[in-house]
């Protein structure tokens, strides 16, 4: 089997520095096996992700010499590769499970879960308790005349498993660690949890190279790919990249973003900066994306946060 990695950015603005580490990371591991690439444009919430940030981000990754094989705006035999063009693709899957009456209508809002005593995970997401899975049949008709429902899978009591390939064993309890999550949101738009298991089965993906911080999807993920009969891939999730301060990378707040390092980088000196930051190299000199093949080992990267030095960039 041919191993396939993959690019999958939502794009809501230009690319910071930790998406430019995942993206070099998910090139060299899937290169250096001679595998192949895809770009998927997670562009799900449609408002927050116009094609324009799309099309940027394609001219950003091909500047930085990190090219992909198929997918974005060229195409290729398993599109369409924007999450905003496949939900006929999520419906079918999103049936499969709701004939196997594994799906109910949520009615709680965003302020009432977060208000409920329900436990929090350590992100302050509440674990969603159950509550709209008790309502009865005239109860859900009275809810849904005053506000739409999302649509939420029904977990069970179950410990999930698995071994990241670079972080090492990982488990979760769905119930109690998670709970039932959304399939589909009130507005109709399919989840995050539901499109990127479909999308990465339907196009081959083989390892996902993503960041820390979406670990805790990975057990919620497996069993979908179980319950839906899907193939589901190996996870590598790497460290964050932390500003000076310690915070985390946002676009929303413009730290470090490509459009700025272009003024004052080459793309050499950007990847052998990011490739320094990932354990690849003693010191932060030019490099480009193919140079690093060799050198590349999932052992040399760090396990723990990345805060970034003084005056790296």
């Amino acid at each position: 089997m041919i191993e396939t990695g993959r690019f999958a950015p939502s794009p809501s603005g230009r690319m910071h520095l930790g998406n430019l580490m995942c993206s070099l990371l998910a090139w060299l591991s899937a290169k250096q096996a001679d595998g192949r690439v895809v770009l998927r444009i997670e562009d799900l919430d449609k408002a927050r992700c116009p094609r324009m940030y799309a099309d940027q981000l394609e001219a950003d990754l091909s500047w930085l010499g990190l090219v992909w094989d198929e997918g974005g705006s060229g195409g290729g035999p398993d599109g369409p590769y924007y999450q905003s063009q496949r939900d006929e693709i999520y419906h079918a899957y999103y049936q499969k499970l709701e004939e196997q009456g594994l799906v109910y209508p949520c009615f709680c809002s965003r302020a009432q879960l977060h208000a409920a005593s329900a436990p929090h995970r350590e992100d302050g997401t509440p674990v969603y308790p159950g509550t709209c899975r008790r309502l009865t049949a005239e109860q859900r008709r009275e809810k849904a005349a005053q506000r739409k429902p999302a649509m939420r899978l029904i977990v069970p009591e179950e410990t999930v498993e698995f071994t990241d390939g670079h972080l090492g064993p990982y488990r979760e309890n769905l119930k109690t660690d998670c709970g039932d999550f959304v399939l589909r949101r009130s507005d109709g738009v399919y989840a995050y949890q539901l499109a990127v298991v479909v999308d990465d089965a339907l196009m081959g993906v083989t390892q996902v190279v993503r960041g820390a911080d979406l670990l805790e999807s990975t057990p919620r993920q497996l069993y979908l790919y179980r319950l839906l009969g899907l193939p589901a891939p190996r996870f590598y999730h790497l460290p964050l990249l932390l500003a000076e301060d310690g915070r985390r990378l946002s676009k929303r707040d413009g730290d470090v973003s490509l459009e700025q390092l272009q003024s004052r980088y080459s793309a050499p000196e950007i990847i052998g900066r990011l490739a320094f930051l990932a354990g690849l190299l003693d010191k932060p000199e030019p490099a480009r994306p193919e140079e690093l093949l060799a050198v590349f080992d999932w052992d040399k990267v760090p396990r723990t946060d990345v805060r970034l030095p003084r005056n790296l960039f």
